[in-house]
């Protein structure tokens, strides 16, 4: 028998529209005015440094550079993503006949990522507003504090979950017929289009991840990495990021 409506899964394209749907909404400053406060920007910047020293040993591997490279300046950093969101949202019907949908699924993971991201940096903000006083810097020990004093420690697994989530979707694309060359047929078709922002996320995907070798295993490194940080921000030790 077909799957009932109910345990069908969902559309790709549906799915990455609702995906960019919440992600346009915690970035719009009308809707969302915590986007205004004075410690976001900071947070952000803080974040970003912290990521690249948790990177340091991937990015001293020439094997994994490019894919951490990628995934600091692509996925997971401190950038303004609004162009490559503003293509996505331009494109959606026309991407679900052009892309395979496991790499449409790819590109939602990414917006999912971006969106749950900035959502912690919101309550992150608002928590250390709450808590710095007279303090006009960030320090290991008051991002501790209102990293715990936001908690959501499953939203925080999720998080760690959809950017492993990326990268196996973006391995997984290696490995498909045709999608190389689809992605270097577009590349002036995108440009023409007002697409570029897009185009070079995925071809800067797809190169980052070329050579990896195992990616399961960086992605794996990764994740570990990342959940231990985690586990040791929830549990108050002393030097979360440390040895």
């Amino acid at each position: 028998m077909p799957a009932s409506r109910e345990h069908a899964k969902p559309d790709p394209s549906v799915r990455l529209a609702r995906r960019l749907t919440c992600h346009q909404a915690l970035y719009d400053p009308v809707r969302e005015p915590r986007n205004a406060l004075r410690w976001l920007k900071p947070l952000q910047a803080w974040q970003a440094q912290r990521l690249e020293r948790s990177f340091a040993g991937f990015l001293q591997d020439p094997a994994r550079r490019p894919a951490a490279r990628f995934f600091l300046t692509d996925v997971y950093g401190d950038h303004d993503f609004t162009r490559r969101d503003a293509d996505i949202a331009r494109v959606i019907p026309m991407m679900q006949t052009l892309l395979p949908a496991a790499l449409l699924k790819t590109v939602a993971d990414g917006i999912e990522l971006g969106a749950l991201t900035h959502a912690f940096d919101l309550r992150m903000a608002e928590a250390l507003q709450a808590l710095a006083g007279r303090r006009r810097a960030i320090d290991a020990d008051l991002y501790a504090r209102a990293y715990r004093e936001v908690g959501l420690p499953r939203l925080r697994m999720r998080q760690i979950a959809v950017i492993a989530e990326v990268g196996e979707g973006l391995a997984a694309a290696l490995r498909m017929p045709g999608v190389g060359m689809l992605l270097k047929l577009s590349r002036l078709p995108a440009k023409a289009a007002g697409l570029g922002e897009l185009q070079v996320f995925l071809e800067r995907g797809f190169a980052a991840f070329a050579d990896l070798g195992d990616a399961q295993a960086f992605l794996a490194d990764i994740r570990r990495n990342e959940t231990r940080v985690m586990q040791r921000l929830f549990a108050g030790v002393a030097d979360p990021f440390g040895g």
